[in-house]
């Protein structure tokens, strides 16, 4: 629906960002498939759909590029968060599959991997975890919300026309 009223206001889409993430913290064993689902149908299926009604419309002009935000816990999982970790790291092996499909209309999809980012998400993270993590990234510090967005500005610009089903990792060195 978005998307169509979108082209329908603006006659065309050239650029989109699926930033969609939420999270429902448990360990596994006391994860109901609700909690599961959740998260899943937030992250991951809402991407699903973004991407492929934007290369639906996409493909039709032959130009456009995607970036889904998906997370360093796609990369790397995290205790307590199977759900977010597999919405995440679902989403950068659909962006593979995308990015194939969309090449030869000259339709990018990409990823990018925030680490722990100064966003109310990691905002609720005890100050004990937050210097854990601080002490662990490289750089010595969280991210900023402007880094992530410069990352994808670039993925989204012309000087990334030749970048297609890669992921971004912007974390601070936490992933090496």
């Amino acid at each position: 629906e978005a998307i169509k009223l979108i082209t329908e206001s603006d006659g065309e889409l050239s650029y989109l960002v699926n930033n969609a993430g939420i999270t429902n913290d448990k360990l596994a064993l006391r994860m109901s498939e609700s909690d599961f689902t959740s998260v899943i149908d937030a992250n991951l299926k809402s991407a699903f759909l973004g991407c492929k009604e934007a290369l639906k419309v996409m493909s039709k002009k032959r130009f456009g590029a995607v970036v889904n935000i998906a997370s360093i816990v796609g990369e790397m999982g995290n205790a307590g968060q199977v759900n977010y970790s597999a919405s995440k790291g679902g989403m950068i092996a659909m962006s593979k599959s995308f990015a194939k499909e969309g090449a030869s209309r000259n339709v990018r999809y990409n990823c990018v991997t925030p680490g722990f980012i100064e966003t109310a998400m990691t905002e609720k993270l005890s100050d004990e975890v937050k210097d854990y993590y601080a002490k662990n990234i490289p750089l010595g510090r969280m991210g900023k919300a402007s880094e992530i967005a410069d990352a994808v500005a670039f993925l989204l610009s012309d000087h990334a026309s030749y970048i297609t089903g890669e992921t971004l990792k912007v974390n601070g060195g936490l992933l090496m």
